[in-house]
């Protein structure tokens, strides 16, 4: 039978195993951005729907979405899905998407992680980004007006320009 020792083994790499799966699945499911009260940014069949990513304050980069809101305040909001200060920001924003001012638009842009595309990568080079969880706010033409690293709505809202 089980000695003593052999149980607690046991027992404790089952544990081990359960609390490996529960990190993966709560992983991938944060990781998702949800509907909530705000307006849907993926249609159906994964899409972005440029109309509604257009009324919306807060959503991810798309090159047209990007384009589309030049004519208000962009601030770039460099994520990776993996850093634990970045979920919670991008929680913030989520939540508090109608706090942000009408004239700001916050575009979350994968940074080093496996849901960064060419075009990501290209913005983290163009604005010197070395790191996740840094914001650039730009204007119109694309030149940094600021910069700043970490935070969230309190941080978006002092340090806009």
């Amino acid at each position: 039978m089980f000695t003593n020792s052999k149980k607690l083994i046991f027992v404790a790499i089952i544990l081990f195993i359960f609390g490996i799966g529960a990190y993966f699945f709560l992983q991938k499911s944060s990781s998702a951005i949800p509907d909530g009260n705000n307006e849907s940014m993926v249609q159906q069949d994964g899409v972005k729907d440029d109309e509604n990513i257009a009324n919306s304050r807060y959503f991810e980069y798309s090159k047209s979405a990007f384009e589309s809101a030049s004519a208000k305040r962009r601030v770039l909001f460099f994520y990776a899905s993996w850093c634990p200060t970045c979920r919670p920001a991008d929680a913030s924003f989520k939540a508090g998407a109608n706090e942000i001012p009408e004239d700001i638009v916050v575009i979350r842009v994968n940074y080093n992680d496996p849901e960064t595309d060419n075009a990501e990568k290209e913005l983290a080079r163009k604005y010197g980004i070395t790191y996740q969880h840094t914001f650039v706010q730009i204007d119109s033409a694309g030149n940094e007006v600021t910069k700043w690293n970490g935070g969230q709505m309190s941080e978006l809202l002092t340090n806009s320009k």
